[in-house]
Formats: C-alpha cells, structure tokens, sequence
C-alpha cells in the first residue's frame, strides 16, 4: 500500500497492484519532467538543435530500429519481443550525440513505437510501456565518448527501459500473475526480463565482435 499504488485482492485473478489518482498523476509528471529536463540539459550552450549531419545519421538510425523492430525472433502474447537489435540502433544516438539528444530521440522513437505497434489498455501503460521505456534507452548518452561507451551505454538504456516494462507488468498487467503461481512483482520481472535479456545477451555477444566494435568506431567518426 502507498499513496501511488494499491494492492488488490482478488480471488479469480489473484493479487495485483492498481495506480491511485496519486499514481497517475505522478506518472504524467515524471514523463513531463523527462521532457523538460531534456530540453533544458539540450538547450544549454545553444546546442539543443540536431544539425544537418546529425538529424541525417539519427534518422537513419531509427529507421534501422523501426525495421529492425519488425523482425521478431520470438513474439510474447501481451507485448514485448525478442527483435534483431533494435533497442541498439537508438541507442547509438545518445552514444554519438550525448545524453539530451539521445533522450529526445528516443522519446521521439517511443511515439513511433506506439503509432506502429500499439497495445494500450490505459494512458498511463501506454505512457509507461512505450514514452517512457523507450525514452529511456536515451541514457545511453551518459556514456558519450567514454572508452567502452557504447557497451556501458547500452547496458544502462537497457537497464531503465527494463525498469519501466517492470513496474507496468506488475502494476497494469499483475492480475495474470496468478495463472502462473507467481506474485505480481515476480511475475512482471520473469516476462520482462525474459525477452530484453535475451536480445540484451545477443546485441552484447555482437557488439564484443572485433569487426563489429570496429565498424561501429569507423560509423561514429562519420556521425560526429
């Protein structure tokens, strides 16, 4: 019990977490926040703008994880799938531009997300699900042009994308956890964690490649 979120009791679908007027409102404020802590990280020194180069490389780079998206290893039945690296193509934006740009952009990525392959059963798990775990993929950027960055930068955009799809399991979608004999937080880690743990071990595994970490070095001195 908290004032952001509630427990309930149910004897059918088993216990599970539901968001107070609190919780909701709170939601829509941390993903207001993100927005304007971006734009003010972005706006200082003038540099909030992509320039030409910038934009062309970033879109090329969300075009790639659009596509990439699509091709699904292995699909779950309420969302989430294992897809050929898409989450790492966003994050080479915040590892080529740095924090405030990645961010944005892959804000803008989590809109596009929802506008291709919706699953919304309520604004706040459509927020949650796709604004706010994709935006977080951005903070990849914390690692800019810090030896092994894109590595470390990857993990933690992971990491906070996975945070999110972690409290929406267990918050919009615990009342399943009961068909499989699990409390709702262990239920939402075991689906979530399933599917970005397994493309996370795969992207790593080819991002260790010699010749990929090359390429991927040679790319950047072209972007930047």
């Amino acid at each position: 019990m908290s004032i952001f979120a509630t427990e309930i009791i149910d004897e059918e679908w088993g216990n599970y977490f539901a968001l107070t007027g609190a919780g909701y409102a709170a939601l829509i404020i941390l993903m207001v926040g993100i927005l304007l802590v971006a734009c003010m990280i972005g706006n200082r020194g003038g540099k909030a703008k992509f320039n030409t180069k910038q934009l062309v490389f970033s879109a090329v780079a969300m075009a790639l994880a659009m596509v990439t998206s699509m091709i699904k290893l292995f699909e779950l039945p309420m969302g989430g799938s294992v897809t050929l690296c898409s989450m790492l193509f966003i994050c080479l934006i915040g590892y080529w531009y740095g924090f405030s740009k990645g961010l944005l952009a892959a804000i803008a990525y989590g809109f596009l997300q929802l506008i291709v392959d919706p699953y919304i059963i309520s604004i706040p798990q459509m927020l949650t699900d796709y604004i706010f775990a994709f935006g977080a993929l951005g903070l990849s950027g914390v690692f800019s042009g810090k030896k092994h960055g894109l590595v470390f930068g990857f993990l933690l955009g992971v990491f906070g994308r996975f945070v999110f799809v972690f409290l929406s399991g267990m918050i919009f979608f615990g009342s399943y956890a009961s068909s499989y004999n699990m409390a709702a937080p262990v239920y939402s880690f075991v689906y979530n964690g399933s599917y970005i743990g397994a493309e996370t071990l795969v992207t790593v595994i080819i991002l260790l490649l010699p010749p990929v970490s090359k390429g991927l070095a040679k790319v950047r001195d072209m972007a930047i």
